[in-house]
């Protein structure tokens, strides 16, 4: 891996652009989002999806600019969303392949035009409310996130697709707002990754996701940052079936993945949120969105995973998230000093 590692050193030498300037809400965000060690007492939150849940209601459609809007209004640093093709190539912003649970359309996604897309209406699931929104290209979310929040891109395509979706941020200005995501299990993976940072160039922040039916060694994620830049490591905790709540989230919410992270000054990152069908809490070892607010504990779940050192959480419910690790200690407001920099940064520069 040291080839990898030296390849990708040379893109850390030039400074991120307009990604650093605090005189923005985007820019104060990512000052605590790079510099992981510092903010260890501010728990960070992620809108999956976008957002759009409300004690268990669905307030908006997913993927959604409405959500985006309540997203920053809530409060939360970065929005999650889905990254799909139309017809014709473009990049569109949907969870599914199939538009018929998110839209007022039908069928395949990659079988329809942009054009034919646009006339497909973004529904609010549970109610199947039809709203006014279309199907968004990547270039019109990220435009309207522009300077406001940063955004979690999960792509549903090929790892070869990434780069096209780091240009698109490029030529919005913003790369340096958008944190590109890929699992990694092992060595080759690393290095398959490490191909494509090298493909996309600069300016933006890469994420690995590693889970516990692949890895349960802290060691990797050693491996991964030596080889990698991330300035967050998204980790996740399966829960198959009907076991117990975690009593420790597992090895990849172990003391010693703790110290890793300190020491390699990235962020770890849990994800709370539901996933249809699938057990309560089935990406966080049964601590998740349900537990909190259906069960109304959201200290063992939201509090459980800050108290392993979980610094970022993406979940369907940032405001009541945020309203809970805001009033219990868990966050730090955007309006107090913040302490010296270190200059550190994992982005790609």
């Amino acid at each position: 891996m040291a080839w990898l590692t030296w390849a990708l050193a040379a893109l850390f030498l030039i400074p991120a652009g307009a990604a650093h300037a605090t005189d923005t809400r985007a820019g104060r965000i990512l000052e605590r989002f790079e510099h992981a060690n510092q903010w260890r007492d501010h728990v960070m939150v992620v809108a999956h999806r976008a957002g759009g849940l409300q004690a268990g209601k669905t307030r908006f459609p997913e993927n959604s600019l409405a959500a985006l809007e309540a997203a920053i209004a809530a409060g939360a640093e970065m929005v999650e969303v889905d990254v799909r093709r139309s017809a014709g190539g473009a990049l569109i912003v949907m969870h599914d392949s199939w538009l018929d649970r998110t839209t007022t359309c039908k069928g395949e996604a990659a079988s329809r035009t942009l054009a034919e897309l646009k006339t497909c209406r973004l529904v609010v699931e549970g109610t199947g409310v039809a709203t006014g929104e279309p199907v968004s290209t990547l270039a019109e979310f990220l435009a309207a996130a522009k300077d406001r929040i940063l955004v979690n891109i999960d792509n549903k395509l090929a790892l070869a697709d990434l780069p096209e979706m780091v240009a698109v941020a490029r030529d919005l200005d913003m790369a340096g707002q958008v944190v590109i995501k890929e699992n990694l299990w092992n060595e080759r993976r690393i290095a398959e990754a490490g191909e494509m940072l090298r493909a996309a160039g600069g300016g933006f922040h890469f994420m690995p996701i590693i889970a516990d039916d692949a890895v349960s060694d802290a060691r990797f994620a050693e491996t991964v940052r030596a080889a990698l830049p991330a300035d967050a490591m998204e980790m996740i905790n399966w829960r198959a079936g009907a076991q117990t709540l975690t009593e420790t989230g597992g090895p990849l919410f172990s003391n010693r993945m703790r110290a890793a992270a300190i020491r390699g000054d990235w962020h770890i990152w849990a994800n709370t949120y539901a996933i249809v069908n699938k057990p309560g809490g089935y990406l966080a070892g049964g601590r998740g969105d349900e537990l909190a607010t259906a069960a109304s504990l959201p200290a063992e779940s939201w509090g459980f995973w800050a108290e392993r050192g979980v610094t970022i959480i993406q979940t369907d419910e940032p405001a009541a998230a945020i309203e809970w690790l805001s009033v219990n200690g868990y966050r730090v407001p955007y309006g107090d000093q913040q302490p010296v920099s270190s200059g550190q940064t994992a982005s790609i520069n």
